[in-house]
């Protein structure tokens, strides 16, 4: 579900005399359905990078991304597009929506999108907010209003609204209480039994053990360990 095939990115800091930084090379990794790999390495190793490349909000300068068989690097903006529609879904670490558009929309944009009923669409993003605790009175206020604890929740509603095959997730237990990381371990745990491909990054070792089939350290990628 998951490909990728010997991925390298560089960054040129044009601000700073046009100098190239090589953040990562020879990137191979394959995910299958049903199956959750933990990204693991150092601070600045390539993690977030390397998840951002797949969604595709970098460009890769080699290599090839593949998501559901279609090859990220090369496609298209609509296919990209498409597929963040349809098959591949992204919890990063901040909520970014269009402010004064209600918690509940939100949630239930990813399903609205694909052409689920305004009905079905808000029951599960109802059920969802539900699960995780964000209390029934903030459901049509805007979410850029809530605590940073109450925007994770409401990034981890909408990712998992949508059946996603392919999840990417970027610390999403981070800074949770003890019920809600429970009910986020509990979704991912849904995600990989109906078949998503998931890859995330987990700093919380419990968490790994218990979600993740198995570790890849970034680090051997990275410029002072590439081959």
């Amino acid at each position: 579900m998951i490909d990728l095939s010997n991925v390298s990115k560089t960054f040129t800091l044009h601000n700073q005399g046009g100098a190239v930084i090589r953040v990562l090379s020879g990137v191979d990794l394959s995910v299958a359905a049903g199956e959750c790999v933990a990204l693991t390495g150092a601070s600045g190793a390539g993690k977030s990078t390397l998840m951002r490349m797949i969604y595709g909000n970098y460009r890769a300068e080699a290599g090839a991304i593949r998501v559901g068989g279609i090859d990220l690097v090369q496609a298209e903006p609509r296919e990209i597009i498409r597929i963040r529609r349809e098959t591949l879904g992204y919890v990063s670490q901040f909520l970014r929506v269009v402010p004064r558009v209600p918690t509940l929309d939100v949630v239930a944009e990813p399903l609205r999108s694909v052409g689920v009923a305004q009905d079905e669409a808000q029951e599960r993003a109802m059920s969802l907010l539900a699960k995780l605790n964000i209390p029934e009175r903030l459901w049509t206020l805007s979410p850029t209003t809530f605590s940073g604890g109450e925007q994770q929740r409401v990034n981890i509603a909408r990712g998992f609204a949508h059946p996603y095959p392919a999840l990417l997730l970027d610390e999403p237990t981070a800074s949770l209480d003890a019920a809600n990381r429970e009910v986020v371990l509990t979704l991912i745990e849904e995600a990989k039994a109906r078949g998503a491909a998931i890859i995330g990054i987990f700093h919380d070792e419990a968490t790994r053990a218990r979600v993740c089939d198995r570790e890849m350290d970034v680090t051997r990628f990275t410029p002072a360990h590439a081959a």
